[in-house]
C-alpha cells in the first residue's frame, strides 16, 4: 500500500513498556503471544495465483481488527526523514467500487498533508470474505510535488496485468500466519505476518491492550521493517518503523456525514474535499 517514504523519528508520545527496543509489550512476555506458534499460513504467497469469486465477497468491512464503516476517518501524525510533521488522514468513504477480478471493493482514502498540502493521495480497495478475512485489491496512489503529480508509482488493481489481491488482516488472527499483502510485480509486493497477540501501546488517541502485532515487508526493499499494531473494534493504531526508529501514531477517530464520506471517495487524487 503506498504511502509516502517517511521516517518517524522522535519519541510523540509514550508507550506502555517504554525503554525496549520496540515499545510495545504483551500482556505476557515481550514480544509473545498466546497462541501457538507455527499457525502456518492458508493464505497466499508471493505471486501465487488467486482465484476470488465475487459471490462469496463483500464491500462491507467488519472484521474487528480492521473495520471499515463506511464514514469512519482516522488521522494519524507521522514524522519526515527531515523531521517535519506530516498529517494522514484515512476514511472509509459510502463509494464502492468493482475490481477488475469482479469483487466489489469499499474504497478508502488515504490523504498525507505536509503545511496543508497534499504530498500523497491514494484511493485503495478493500473487500472481506465470507470467513472475515480482510483482502486487498488495489489502489490507485499519486504523490505531488508543487501542486502537481510526480509519480502514479505502485498503483495497481488485481485482475489487471497479473496483479494479485492479498490479505491485510485474517478473520482470526494467530501468531505464524504469514501473507502476501498485494502482488504487481516490481511495484508493489508487500508481505505480513503475525508476531504477537495481547500487545499494549498507548497513543494520543488512547491507551490499548489486547493488540494484534504484525510485520509488514517487501522483497522490493529489503531493509524495510514495519511492525504494526491492531485495536478491536478500531483498527491501526500504531505503526514503528525499525529502519528509522520512529513510529506513526492515531491521534483520533471520527465519524463524517454519509455526504463527506461520498466526496471523500468520489474527488480526484490531490483535491481537498
Amino acid at each position: 500500500m503506498s504511502r509516502c517514504a517517511v521516517a518517524l523519528l522522535c519519541c510523540l508520545v509514550a508507550l506502555t513498556g517504554c525503554g525496549d527496543e520496540d515499545p510495545a509489550r504483551s500482556t505476557d512476555e515481550p514480544g509473545t503471544a498466546a497462541t501457538s506458534q507455527g499457525a502456518g499460513s492458508e493464505f497466499p504467497q508471493s505471486d501465487e495465483p488467486t482465484e476470488m469469486d465475487p459471490a462469496e465477497f463483500t464491500a462491507d468491512v467488519t472484521n474487528p481488527w480492521f473495520p471499515l464503516e463506511p464514514g469512519t476517518r482516522w488521522t494519524y501524525r507521522e514524522t519526515t526523514e527531515d523531521g517535519e510533521v506530516v498529517r494522514v488522514v484515512v476514511t472509509a468513504t459510502t463509494v464502492t467500487r468493482e475490481i477488475a477480478n469482479g469483487v466489489t471493493a469499499r474504497v478508502v482514502r488515504d490523504t498525507v498533508t505536509l503545511h496543508g498540502e497534499v504530498i500523497e493521495d491514494t484511493l485503495d480497495w478493500y473487500a472481506q470474505d465470507e470467513d472475515g478475512t480482510v483482502w486487498y485489491l488495489g489502489e490507485d496512489t499519486a504523490e505531488f510535488e508543487g501542486g502537481k503529480i510526480a509519480t502514479r508509482e505502485g498503483s495497481f488493481e488485481a485482475g489487471v496485468d497479473g496483479a494479485q489481491a492479498g490479505v491485510i488482516m485474517p478473520a482470526s488472527p494467530e501468531v505464524g500466519m504469514t501473507y502476501r499483502q498485494e502482488y504487481y510485480e516490481g511495484e508493489a509486493e508487500d508481505n505480513g505476518e503475525v508476531l504477537a497477540l495481547g500487545e499494549r501501546a498507548s497513543v494520543p488517541a488512547g491507551e490499548y491492550d489486547d493488540l494484534v502485532k504484525t510485520a509488514d515487508t517487501t522483497p522490493l526493499e529489503p531493509d524495510v521493517l514495519e511492525h504494526k499494531y491492531y485495536a478491536s473494534g478500531v483498527g491501526l493504531v500504531l505503526t514503528l518503523d525499525k529502519e528509522a526508529g520512529g513510529r506513526e501514531e492515531l491521534l483520533s477517530v471520527a465519524h463524517l456525514s454519509s455526504e463527506k464520506a461520498r466526496r471523500a471517495g468520489q474527488a480526484p487524487l490531490g483535491h481537498r474535499y
